[in-house]
C-alpha cells in the first residue's frame, strides 16, 4: 500500500486521467473529490463488497447443472478458404 500525506486542495494523480483531491478535513472526516473518465467505476468499499457478493450469489443461483450441459450444442465455424 502506498501511503501519501496531502493537505486540503492537494491532489494525487493516477495515470494521466484520474485525480484524487482532498477537499476538506474536519474532525475525523476527510472529503475527497475524484475526477475520472465516465467508464471508470468508483464505489465506496462497502458498496463494492455488496455488489461483488450479489454478483457471486446471482452466478451461483443461475449455475448450469452438469446434466444440462449434454443438451448444449457448440457451433463450429468452418474456415472459408476464399478469404485468404
Amino acid at each position: 500500500m502506498l501511503i501519501l500525506t496531502r493537505k486540503t486542495d492537494q491532489e494525487i494523480k493516477i495515470n494521466s486521467d484520474i485525480s484524487v483531491k482532498v477537499l476538506s478535513i474536519s474532525d475525523n472526516q476527510v472529503k475527497i473529490g475524484i475526477e475520472a473518465p465516465k467508464d471508470v467505476q468508483i464505489y465506496r468499499a462497502e458498496i463494492f463488497e455488496k455488489i461483488k457478493q450479489s454478483t457471486i450469489e446471482a452466478s451461483i443461483s443461475s449455475e448450469i447443472k452438469p446434466e444440462a450441459l449434454k443438451s448444449l450444442k457448440v457451433n463450429k465455424l468452418k474456415k472459408d478458404d476464399s478469404t485468404e
